[in-house]
């Protein structure tokens, strides 16, 4: 290799020839001449191929991170005809369970120098077809969608992208497509059988928001009642509003003025039963003694409330890490051998139930 990368490495000043004067920009040819490696090697250590030698990596970074060199996603995108941002499309932002889910996407993708590219739906089928082709206008290198219920365009704009895609939060058995989840309706009917066996026989199922997950749950719940003899389908209390503390001690009131008496509700989500219980101290209503109160998710502070709130641990960071590592295999063409991974699912009983 000639010596012309002397005076850059010398100086670090923004003389190189190959670069733009007008805009002073660093380019990838910079930064090859001063690691005095090729452009194309340049490009391969910064996207993290394996291919390359961790001694010319070292090198590349060092060159790239003293010349201040920043890559050109559009440049990038043109070239390879992908970009390196993942599309992540997510139900709600307000929802800690998400917030859990993208932390670990974030941080396995970032890890391999990918960035998340977040989509916000709120459980609207028509905004997340219009959110996925937005995104493919961008050419990601990969998708990852929440759960499986959409319209048959956003599936048919799936399957044509060519783009790698992994659903969240729900099990596929779809030959082809990729999910990284749990069975949202069995551990719903773990719960169940819980207060079942706490001798509780009116178990009512309270939920808001009525996304596909919520109503899998009520599925669950409805299949252990039936088994068990004591379904009742006027003990279904559904409201499509946002799920909220507020509404949680709404519905608590609702259901205490029933003639025929409750002696637990099952809530769809960890705030609904939270609100239940902060309604339960203000009314005196004893818990469990009077009723039984359990969530779904254990979000933070059901542990803390009083009586401390029987839930279901869902593993929404799990599912973000493993969904991540199973997207990145498939961006890099290397083979997954499961499809479909269950990351479970964990009764917490507490002193609620």
């Amino acid at each position: 290799m000639t010596t012309d990368a002397s005076p850059l490495a010398s100086t670090g000043t923004s003389t190189s020839p190959s670069r733009p004067r007008a805009t002073g920009r660093v380019t990838l040819a910079d930064v090859a001449r001063l690691a005095e490696v090729s452009p194309i090697t340049v490009s391969r250590a910064l996207r993290g191929e394996r291919a390359v030698h961790p001694d010319l990596v070292a090198r590349v970074k060092s060159a790239a991170q003293r010349l201040g060199y920043v890559p050109d996603p559009a440049a990038r995108a043109l070239a390879s005809r992908h970009s390196a941002h993942v599309a992540v499309l997510i139900p709600m932002l307000s929802n800690a369970l998400f917030v859990d889910l993208l932390e670990e996407v974030q941080r396995t993708l970032r890890a391999a120098g990918y960035q998340s590219l977040i989509g916000v739906t709120h459980y609207d089928i028509g905004e997340e077809e219009q959110l996925l082709r937005e995104q493919l206008q961008h050419r990601p290198a990969g998708l990852m969608v929440t759960g499986l219920d959409r319209s048959e365009a956003t599936r048919a704009l799936i399957a044509q992208s060519g783009v790698p895609c992994v659903h969240l939060m729900e099990l596929s058995e779809v030959p082809g497509v990729y999910s990284v989840g749990f069975s949202q309706a069995d551990a719903a009917a773990t719960l169940t059988r819980h207060l079942l066996s706490r001798g509780r026989r009116r178990i009512a199922f309270a939920a808001a928001q009525l996304d596909p997950r919520t109503m899998q749950r009520r599925e669950g719940w409805r299949r252990e009642l039936k088994a068990a003899g004591a379904y009742d389908a006027t003990l279904e209390w559904l409201n499509p509003a946002p799920s909220s503390l507020a509404l949680g001690g709404q519905m608590l009131e609702q259901i205490l003025e029933l003639k025929r008496p409750v002696d637990a509700i099952f809530f769809c989500n960890d705030d609904l039963a939270q609100g239940a219980l902060l309604a339960a101290l203000r009314l005196g209503v004893a818990v469990p003694e009077r009723i039984a109160i359990a969530g779904f998710n254990d979000l933070t502070g059901s542990d803390q409330m009083l009586p401390a709130l029987t839930t279901v641990r869902t593993p929404r960071g799990e599912v973000g890490a493993a969904a991540a590592r199973m997207l990145l295999a498939l961006m890099r063409g290397e083979g997954v051998a499961q499809p479909a991974v269950d990351a479970g699912y964990q009764l917490m009983v507490r002193a609620s139930t």
